[in-house]
């Protein structure tokens, strides 16, 4: 029997370590173990191989490892106690992994949990994420995907900032600092099936750059599709039936986002993987291929329901409509359909009659027209691009016309191709201050799958930007806001509701505030962001970028309101033992254990936490704090444990419009 197979026979002669299918239940394990129980210790001194490997001999005197032997539990047993899903990703169906099949889906450890993602370096340094168990641990997802309370709010805008929210409370804009799924979740109950766009820049879960990257970069891979996975499926809670996510990520997590997006959104509704050019000059110092480039996931929630606004995306494509008539420009195009023969469409093959001076259009069969088919220069029979009656309302209004074709000795007839609405995404350096706008009147572009436009480049539209709006700004790698907003441009309305919940330094909200300028729309925008530096680089952008331009718009900032959280900022911001157990006099009373924490047996064994490394020390405390009390749930409000103040009870009950 190998070591792994034999430390689980030894540990089962512990009921108390066991549930009712026969599964080990690692947190008990882990948690006698930092308690020394005896009859743990007992067990694994009683086999010569656990005793050799988990305890050191000092002097004839056995010494618990206690930190290799939770930490090989962890990361040898975590998943027999979690989860259900085998510990290998790859392509399945019912829980046999396949080569070849239709119906798939993407597998991995832990897929039925949810994880609450920490999304700093610090959280992952921190603390070991918790996975809850969709079936095991039922009540405590629950509890904490419970809707929570949201304070510290204040208004931003042209205006001096101000604790007054304008009314109604969600027509404002809204940066939001927390949790992105606890975010996502307390969103749900007010904005379900009402957001148009979520466009999202996750991590990228590259494994490099941590030490320039501010967001968690170095997920371990099932860590991170269940961190996606508990996010993408609140995310088509929230989306309209019409509504649209799109998703930029790089070629390292691309395919099995794909696959994770495709068992979520379903696989027909995939409408496009479109390529950025987004850094022109590539990678340095690579040793194989230099990126260029990055992806863009885009799903309809509903393909049959969603559709593109008819735009004409950049100036260059402007300048094809050179016509102008009463109605505005257009171009001239053949009228043949080029992807439908007469056999696909027989009611579309019909003649049109030209008089010999190419004035007169028709119809009407008359002596001395030429008789003109839809047929392409390769004699193929195509059809016109409309039925007759259709046809008979264009020539009424003029829109046709016959030209001679003397290089394939024909008559062609053209039809005038308008553009709608036409914005230029292509803005000048100095704050947008220039920027020209087009009115037209009908479109069809096919927008390409490769957006290859100098402005899409991040460095010079991206961060450069943001530098200059912001003296000193550190925030890596941020989006070019012309990307997001050609996004706006092709997926939203102008009253639509669009939610980014990894915001990073606002670019979503700052494109947003451009696209309302534009066409004078009202869209609002939803920030959700967890880390402080970039919260405070998004609230000096946005403003900045509204006093600048003068804009009447706003937006309401506020955070979730922390608990545990807090204990959590406490222990890391500890410098030495002393000092943390000076914390942990006041800890019980001030925060929420876990109910398994026997407080006096700790104190009980002081001085061998004593002999730990700081690290550690912060790590058991870190375990010691019930998870689902981070922030406070909206349902106790009232607790006046909390201290919430009437002020932020007024708030919350018109966001939720609930009454307190």
């Amino acid at each position: 029997m190998d070591f792994d197979n034999e430390l689980i026979e030894i540990l089962k002669l512990n009921d108390n370590f066991v549930d009712n299918e026969g599964k080990l239940i690692n947190s008990r394990i882990i948690n006698d173990a930092l308690k020394d129980d005896e009859e743990l210790l007992k067990l694994l001194l009683d086999n010569d191989i656990t005793k050799d490997y988990f305890f050191n001999n000092v002097c004839g005197c056995y010494v618990f490892d206690k930190e290799k032997f939770t930490n090989f539990v962890s990361k040898k047993y975590l998943n027999k106690s979690y989860t259900a899903f085998r510990n290998k990703i790859g392509l399945n169906i019912n829980y046999s992994y396949l080569n070849e099949i239709d119906n798939v889906s993407l597998f991995w450890p832990f897929k039925d949990c949810v994880l609450k993602g920490g999304m700093s370096k610090e959280d992952k340094e921190k603390k070991n994420e918790i996975f809850f168990n969709e079936t095991l641990a039922k009540d405590e997802i629950d509890r904490l995907l419970n809707p929570k309370v949201f304070t510290d709010f204040k208004c931003c805008g042209n205006e001096v900032i101000t604790s007054e929210i304008p009314e109604p409370i969600h027509n404002n804009n809204f940066l939001i600092k927390g949790n992105n799924l606890l975010v996502l979740h307390s969103l749900l109950s007010v904005y379900r099936n009402k957001i148009k766009l979520i466009f999202i820049d996750p991590p990228y879960n590259t494994k490099g750059a941590e030490d320039t990257f501010t967001y968690n970069n170095n997920f371990k891979e099932s860590t991170w599709l269940t961190f996606m996975k508990n996010r993408l499926e609140v995310s088509k809670d929230l989306l309209r039936d019409d509504g649209f996510i799109a998703i930029t990520i790089n070629h390292v997590e691309l395919f099995y986002l794909g696959l994770l997006a495709d068992e979520i959104f379903g696989r027909d509704n995939r409408i496009g993987l479109v390529s950025i050019i987004h850094k022109p000059e590539g990678v340095q110092n690579t040793k194989f291929f230099s990126p260029s480039h990055e992806f863009m996931l885009v799903y309809a929630k509903n393909r049959h329901l969603a559709s593109f606004n008819k735009i004409v995306l950049t100036e260059e494509k402007m300048k094809e409509f050179d016509q102008k008539d009463d109605e505005g420009n257009f171009k001239w195009k053949n009228f043949i359909r080029g992807d439908a023969t007469n056999e696909d469409s027989p009611n579309r093959y019909y003649p049109i009659y030209v008089s010999k001076d190419l004035e007169d259009i028709t119809l009407e069969s008359k002596e001395g027209y030429s008789e003109v088919y839809p047929i392409a220069n390769n004699s193929v029979e195509r059809v016109w691009m409309t039925k007759p009656d259709t046809t008979l309302k264009r020539l009424a209004k003029n829109e046709l016309r016959a030209v001679y074709d003397e290089k394939n000795d024909k008559i062609n007839i053209e039809y005038k191709f308008r553009a709608q609405q036409v914005f230029v995404s292509h803005w000048t350096d100095d704050r947008f201050n220039k920027f020209e706008k087009f009115e037209f009147d009908e479109n069809n572009q096919i927008f390409s799958t490769i957006w290859d436009d100098t402005s899409y480049n991040a460095t010079a539209h991206g961060t450069n930007l943001v530098n200059k709006l912001i003296t000193g700004s550190k925030v890596s790698y941020p989006k070019s806001v012309y990307v997001v907003l050609d996004v706006l441009k092709i997926m939203t309305k102008k009253d639509d509701i669009i939610l980014d919940f990894f915001s990073g330094s606002g670019t979503t909200g700052h494109a947003t505030l451009e696209a309302n300028k534009l066409d004078g729309g009202n869209r609002r925008f939803i920030l959700v962001e967890q880390l402080l530096p970039h919260i405070k680089v998004s609230i000096e952008r946005l403003t900045n970028a509204i006093k600048n331009e003068n804009l009447k718009d706003s937006f309401v900032y506020c955070e979730l309101a922390e608990y545990n959280e807090k204990a959590i900022k406490e222990i890391e911001n500890v410098e030495s033992t002393e000092d943390l157990l000076e914390l942990w006099d006041v800890f019980a009373e001030k925060y929420f254990l876990n109910y398994e924490i026997d407080i006096s047996k700790f104190n009980d064994n002081i001085d061998e936490f004593k002999l730990l490394g700081l690290d550690t020390q912060k790590q058991i405390l870190f375990e010691f704090l019930n998870k689902n009390q981070l922030y406070v749930n909206l349902s106790e409000i009232k607790d006046s444990k909390f201290a919430i103040s009437d002020e932020t009870k007024d708030f919350n009950n018109k966001f939720y419009n609930r009454g307190f």
